[in-house]
């Protein structure tokens, strides 16, 4: 491999450092004209001709011979023989991870409420679970069987009844992982299925998938486009950009901490991003020439050295209260905090996916096992949107009782008013039935 060059520079003292950063950071799909036109007749495909469709074009994306539906489901008893065949090392992890992540999202689960008003009057919040969801998980290039841990289990903790997941089997490959983990999880169904056509068959239901409430799980650009394009037939969890780490640190890590940091990120795909704050060009230039000497020791280097080379940043500022600034711009996936006093750094973050407080809090153990979901806003997303979790599993229905007194006089009347104010009459003649001495 030829030496990476060195990380692209930016320092907060030039005058242009604004819209530099801006382009650094732009990123945009690629789902042009003839992705989203092949989509769309994948979509029209399967929710005109079910199973049929779904079995042909399964057929030729993952170079299969299968003739009917059924043949592409995987059974129960699949799942628990894949628990039982991977490594003894393998399960535990898989089975802490789990238990870890039920701790963590119990605490986000909303139960309902109410309140009785003195007239009687009973007003509340009712809380239930979606009937049924649907989980991609990603298949071909890699296999994540964290994937199918952090989107069932928060699933799960919610009170969803049933979990539908779908994970495409090129030349029939199949991870043993992914299976163990939807047997650990809790997952309900599976079918070896994926692309567009796998979330158009949860969307629309065939006559063998059934017809989910949420499609969840990150995909290529077909699953991304898919999604989108059925965002309204069914709820979707986000369309994920690429992935992204921002470090902040105050040059006392050791730089061969922060580079394997940047690396866990850029090693996902090309696309991926791994920016480094510090406020000592030395800082950055150690953490370079880590880069420099640990890269070539990487499996995945091609994929990291892209990365790195096309969207890769160092940042210099000129203190840790510029560095919050930068941060809270930029709204990263994942932000370490790499500094001796990491918790009222953080209190000054309003725009992040993940916070990893402290030099010893590795950004990967988030993705495996801490607890905390690792489904998260990316492409600056995290200035109005949140990690995947139980709330995302949830309904919230108003709960609405007026007692006669409050129908009789002071809701009725206001009602009656302000209706009329917008002329509604049939409205406010609704209201108005139930008055006292009309």
């Amino acid at each position: 491999m030829n030496r990476l060059p060195p990380l692209q520079r930016l320092t907060t003292a030039a005058p242009d450092f604004w819209s530099a950063l801006e382009k650094r950071l732009s990123w945009e799909a690629v789902a042009n004209d003839a992705v989203m036109t092949r989509v769309r007749e994948i979509i029209d495909g399967v929710r005109g001709r079910g199973d049929q469709a779904v079995v042909e074009y399964t057929n030729r994306f993952d170079r299969l011979k299968i003739q009917q539906m059924a043949e592409l489901e995987i059974s129960a008893d699949r799942m628990l023989q894949a628990k039982q065949r991977i490594a003894p090392e393998q399960r535990a992890a898989l089975e802490m991870a789990v238990d870890r992540l039920h701790s963590y999202h119990r605490h986000q689960k909303v139960e309902s409420w109410s309140y009785t008003e003195e007239d009687g009057t009973v007003l509340g919040q009712q809380v239930t679970p979606l009937d049924r969801v649907g989980l991609y998980v990603p298949g071909g290039k890699a296999s994540y069987p964290s994937s199918v841990l952090m989107n069932a289990v928060p699933a799960k903790v919610a009170g969803v009844p049933e979990i539908i997941m779908v994970v495409p089997t090129p030349d029939g490959v199949i991870n043993e992982m992914v299976l163990a983990a939807a047997a650990i999880a809790g997952v309900d169904r599976a079918f070896a299925i994926g692309g567009a056509q796998a979330v158009a068959a949860l969307a629309y239901g065939t006559q063998t998938v059934p017809r989910v409430d949420k499609v969840v799980g990150p995909g290529n650009i077909y699953v991304a486009t898919a999604k989108g394009m059925v965002f309204g037939q069914v709820g979707i969890d986000m369309i994920a950009g690429p992935s992204e780490i921002l470090i902040i640190c105050d040059g006392l890590t050791n730089p061969d901490w922060i580079a394997m940091d940047l690396f866990s990120q850029a090693e996902h795909d090309e696309d991926a991003q791994a920016v480094l704050i510090a406020a000592d060009d030395a800082y950055l230039d150690q953490v370079q020439a880590s880069i420099d000497r640990l890269l070539p020791t990487m499996e995945r280097a091609a994929i990291i050295s892209t990365s790195l080379s096309t969207r890769g940043l160092f940042i210099r500022v000129t203190d840790l209260d510029q560095a919050v600034e930068v941060a809270n711009y930029i709204a990263p996936e994942h932000l370490e905090l790499s500094v001796a006093e990491p918790q009222p750094l953080a209190r000054r973050i309003r725009h992040a996916g993940a916070i990893f407080l402290g030099r010893y809090t590795a950004e990967a153990l988030g993705d495996y096992c801490a607890g905390p979901n690792h489904v998260l806003p990316t492409s600056r997303t995290a200035r109005f949107s949140s990690p995947l979790g139980v709330y995302d599993f949830q309904k919230r229905s108003s709960i609405i009782m007026c007692s006669e007194e409050a129908a009789g006089t002071v809701l009725g009347k206001a009602a009656s008013v302000l209706a009329r104010g917008e002329g509604l009459t049939a409205h406010a003649r609704s209201a108005e039935f139930r008055l006292r001495h009309r």
